[in-house]
Parts: structure tokens; C-alpha cells; sequence
């Protein structure tokens, strides 16, 4: 069947790099340039639409005129067209730059996906032996079910699941079921359906700058699938052993351990320290590169620098987790590494944090060298993924419903944040909060204790969900994102249980142990995850608690309350 062609609309996100501020002039010719290098690349391919003028400017922080002025000049050089009522368009017959360099490896897993497709009970090559662990392994320890009677829930690395969006979802779901070709219904290409891989490599290349052609794009059930598939890849090419950020989510660490060595690399400041990593054996690394969980730091130009060297010379490979890159707040987005190295960095992600986890579909872009053994593992792995929500998820983002979602709910988040921000410095002044620029989580670094001691799993789960890390050596060395004014959120949205105290002395006075604050969440249904759940070695006595605080978990109407609940409880501490 045709590849369809991915239309945009107005009012859409549209990731372009330029460079620090010069004379007069260089802005437009910047912005010349850089969509000149997305046309080139790829990733606004034929026909699509770039956004209005005024969407533009306000994203790049540009005037309107000074972006009027670039569309002018690459309209007269042929790169775009404009249409009365159609906007403006990139141009038919520009050449992408990726085409030819992919032409082969993308024939060879064509040829191998046809096959299956067409038999499924005949792969097409020999396929890895894969167990269920590899591709949907249970976290460690095993999941154990919702918390039982929570009335709060701040939990880190999840949405505000009561904001889906059923109407949008519903309609694209009739519209998928009404007009899906019949063939849709059967067996088909284990890397997904060519609607939705079209749909993605036209929007991870516009707002994430990712470049990939919609044949280098399986779509997979999930990151957690998608960790799964490479581990397995990677044990059949030879790799021994990955390295991972430390802290980091332990699933991760669960799932890549079933297959592989784990060599763990700490985080600083400027993000995964990259000489660590090269003094280990890892012929793989995975990593966050633009928003570190949990730390919430991004991984500095010098750094990035020295991944994609270090992957060159090891002849290694760098598992990109873009978990949360669509929610920016205070900075400009930070572009894919993926766009830098395409043929080195394997680049995947979910719907997980923007719709919600309960529709299993993730992405991977895949390196040329790893397409067919990949799509092979997926074959043998579940065949395919759900045709239907594929085409669903493809409907959403041709129509822009997915975009308009994300900006909902990047403004309600943003307001969350600030509320976070302003009511931690009015009630904890000797707080300190880092890794509010981006994401759907912050850290709240608590003052230390005297003699504070590691949490142990001895301190058992309660009910307001919020992750307890004591960490010296990261956080302490952690980047501090510049403090919201005061004058951002009025007094009034401040929790109005909570009354700041002005007896609190201006000098350093010593803050209570973990086993305190886990007790106070407790009493308060605060339900603690302790350090275990993401640091990985000893932790410092000196260290100072803190806590990875999901502002984005619960829904809007719980939000002040589960707020009020946190700092009640840490603030009666002393």
C-alpha cells in the first residue's frame, strides 16, 4: 500500500537548533539554516507543514518578523511552498539526506518482515532465543498490586492518568476500526503498522529531532519491551555487558541483568560521567541523556561529546531513554543524541508519560546494523503489536490531537511545578529543589541529619506515594534550577492547612532521619520508596535525605491536597 504522507497542523511544537545570539541578521538566517538541515535530514519530509509564523516565533522566542522573513527567503530558494488556506508547506522533490545511506539495510528487513508477515510460522531468519523475562520482565521486587487505601499519590514516573484523553482516543479508535484496510485484521509487519511509523518518524523529527526513516521504526509494547528486545539483541551480537546511570529506575536494571552484565556509572552535575564508563567493559550504555531520572539533570554538550566518541571507539552502542522529553518548562527542549549519531544511538520510547501507560505502545529507532535482528526478536516476541491502537495513536498525531494534549497538559503540569516550588520555599525554607526545568517529578533535598542512616527495606510501604533518596555525592554536586519568584503563584494557591512559622531561625539547625521522615509519610499516607528503589552501592552517613516528588501523579482535584499531606508531615519535623 502507499506510504501516507504525515500532515501537520498549525499550532504544533517544532524542534530547530540555533546558535547563541550574534549581530543583527543572524537570527533569520539561523532559522534559515537549521530548517534547511531538518528538510536535508529528513525529518520535515515532502509536504509537511511547518508551523504558523506567530507558533514559531513565540517557541524559538524569536519576533514574528524575523521568522516571516526566513519562511520568505526559503520559499523564493524552492525548500517551502505557501498556499492561501494551506500554510506553508515543505517543498515536493527535496532530497532527504538519509534515504540513500538506509536504501539497503531498510530492503533486507523489508524483505524479512514481508516473510513473516506472510507466514508468521516461518521466520524469516534464525531468530534469538528469547524468554518472556527478556521482553516483559517483572520488576524487582515483583509489582505487588495498586497501594492499598491511598489517599495521596506522588509517586515519581507516572501521569496524571484521570486527564487521558477518552474523547480524542475514543474517536480515533471508531475511525481505525471503520477504515482499516481488511488486511489489517491479519497478520502483519512485526516492526508495526506503516501509518503509525510514518505518523512517528515525522513527529519525533519535528519536536525531538530525531532522524529515521518509518521503515528503521519498530513499534514495540512499551520501553519496557524495547529494553528487553536489545538486551537480547545485544547478547546475540557478542555484548557482554551494559553499562547504567546510577541512580536509575530498577526495572531497568532487572530486565538488562537477565541478559547481560550490569556495570553501574554514576551521575554528577554536567550527567553520566563518561570516564567511568569507558574504564568498564560495556559494549552498551543506557542512559537519559535529556532529563536524567531521577536526578533530573541533562547529560552537558562536553558529555555528549564523549558518549559518541566512547560508542565509536569501543564500537559500542547508546540506548537513548527520551522517557519525558516532550515536558520542558524553563529551557529550550534538548534535542535527541540520536540526531547526532543515528547509525550508533538507538533511540526509544513510549506513550507512557503523555497518554498513559495503559496503552502498550513504545518505539524504537533502530541503527541500520540492528534493524533485522531486532525485528526478528519482536516477531518472536508477540508477532506484532495491537494493530488497532496503532492506528489510532497514527490518527491522533496526523490530526494534531496529540499535540494539543501535550500542550494541555505541559501548562497544567508547569502550574503543578510552580505551586511545588512556592509553597516549599515559603514552608521549608531550608529546602532546596532541583530538576524543575523539565519532567514530571522534582527533587526535594531535605536538610541532613546529625547522623543520618541508610533507609533499609525494613521500613515498610505506606499510602502517599513519594520516593525517599538519600544522596550526598549526586545531589549534593546536583545543578539548582533557577528558583521560580515568589511572585509566580499567589499566597492563596499555597495549601491552606499549612501556615509557614516565623520561629524558625535563619541558622543551620540539624534536619531529622530517614527513619523520622519515612515515619512522618507514614502517619500522613505517605508511602516511601527507599534508596534501594534507585541508588546502587553504599550512601555517605552525611548524606542529606531527599525526596523524588511525582507532581504530576495525581489528578488535578488530589493535587493540592497530596501537596498539603507532604509538607504537613515534613514540616512538623522541625
Amino acid at each position: 500500500m502507499p506510504v501516507p504522507v504525515p500532515v501537520l497542523v498549525p499550532g504544533l511544537d517544532l524542534l530547530i537548533e540555533l546558535g547563541p545570539p550574534g549581530v543583527r541578521g543572524t537570527r533569520r538566517r539561523a532559522v534559515e539554516e537549521a530548517l534547511r538541515t531538518a528538510i536535508r535530514e529528513g525529518r520535515l519530509p515532502p509536504g509537511a507543514r511547518l508551523p504558523a509564523t506567530r507558533d514559531l516565533a513565540e517557541q524559538l522566542g524569536l519576533s514574528r518578523g524575523t521568522v516571516s522573513q526566513a519562511y520568505e527567503q526559503l520559499i523564493a530558494e524552492g525548500w517551502l511552498i505557501a498556499r492561501t488556506k494551506a500554510g506553508t508547506r515543505v517543498a515536493d522533490g527535496v532530497a532527504t539526506a538519509t534515504a540513500n545511506a538506509t536504501a539497503n539495510a531498510t530492503a533486507t528487513a523489508t524483505a524479512a518482515a514481508n516473510a513473516a508477515a506472510t507466514d508468521p510460522r516461518l521466520p524469516a531468519r534464525p531468530l534469538p532465543s528469547l524468554s518472556p523475562s527478556q521482553t516483559s520482565a517483572s520488576p524487582t521486587p515483583p509489582w505487588s498490586g495498586p497501594p492499598s487505601g491511598a489517599r495521596h499519590d506522588l509517586s515519581p514516573g507516572r501521569p496524571d492518568v484521570s486527564a487521558f484523553p477518552r474523547a480524542a482516543w475514543a474517536r480515533a479508535l471508531r475511525r481505525a476500526i471503520h477504515e482499516a484496510p481488511a488486511e489489517a485484521f491479519g497478520y502483519g509487519d512485526p516492526r508495526g503498522r506503516i501509518e503509525l511509523r510514518t505518523a512517528l518518524a515525522g513527529y519525533l523529527g519535528r519536536v525531538r529531532g530525531v532522524r529515521v526513516a518509518p521503515d528503521h521504526l519498530l513499534i514495540c509494547a512499551g520501553f519496557t519491551q524495547a529494553l528487553g528486545l536489545l538486551t537480547a539483541v545485544f547478547a546475540g551480537t557478542g555484548v557482554g555487558a551494559i553499562a547504567i546511570e546510577n541512580p536509575a529506575m530498577p526495572e531497568h536494571l532487572a530486565i538488562a541483568a537477565a541478559r547481560l552484565g550490569v556495570r553501574d556509572v554514576t551521575v554528577d552535575d554536567q550527567g553520566l560521567r563518561v570516564a567511568e564508563l569507558a574504564a568498564t567493559d560495556a559494549g552498551a550504555v543506557l542512559c537519559t541523556p535529556a532529563h536524567q531520572f531521577p536526578l533530573g539533570v541533562s547529560l552537558s554538550p562536553a558529555r555528549r561529546a564523549a558518549l559518541l566518541a566512547w560508542a565509536d571507539e569501543r564500537d559500542g552502542w547508546i540506548v537513548e531513554d527520551d522517557y519525558d522529553g516532550e515536558f520542558r518548562y524553563d529551557r529550550r527542549p534538548v534535542g535527541a543524541l540520536q540526531a547526532r549519531r543515528p547509525d550508533r544511538v538507538v533511540y526509544a520510547g513510549s506513550i507512557s508519560k503523555s497518554l498513559g501507560p495503559a496503552v502498550r505502545l513504545g518505539w524504537i529507532a533502530c541503527p541500520p546494523r540492528l534493524l533485522e535482528p531486532l525485528v526478528a526478536a519482536k516477531h518472536l516476541a508477540d508477532r506484532q503489536s495491537p494493530v488497532l491502537e496503532q492506528l489510532a495513536l497514527a490518527d491522533l498525531l496526523d490530526s494534531g490531537a496529540y499535540d494539543h494534549h501535550l500542550r494541555t497538559m505541559r501548562r497544567g503540569y508547569r502550574r503543578r511545578r510552580d505551586l511545588l516550588v512556592r509553597s516549599v520555599a515559603e514552608l521549608l525554607p531550608r529546602a532546596r529543589i532541583t530538576g524543575i526545568a523539565a519532567g514530571l517529578h522534582a527533587i526535594l533535598e531535605l536538610p541532613s541529619a546529625p547522623s543520618s542512616t541508610v533507609l533499609s527495606s525494613t521500613v515498610p510501604d505506606s499510602t502517599v506515594l513519594c520516593s525517599i533518596v538519600p544522596n550526598s555525592t549526586i545531589l549534593s554536586s546536583t545543578i539548582t534550577d533557577s528558583t521560580i519568584p515568589k511572585s509566580t503563584i499567589p499566597k492563596s494557591t499555597i495549601p491552606k492547612s499549612i501556615v509557614p512559622s516565623s520561629t524558625v531561625p535563619s541558622q543551620a539547625i540539624p534536619g531529622p532521619t530517614e527513619q523520622r521522615i519515612a515515619e512522618a509519610l507514614r502517619q500522613a499516607s505517605v508511602r516511601a520508596r527507599l534508596l534501594g528503589g534507585y541508588l546502587r552501592g553504599p550512601v555517605a552517613a552525611e548524606a542529606p535525605p531527599a525526596l523524588v516528588v511525582g507532581y504530576a501523579t495525581p489528578s488535578a482535584h488530589a493535587y493540592a491536597g497530596a501537596l498539603d499531606a507532604l509538607l504537613s508531615a515534613l514540616r512538623a519535623l522541625g
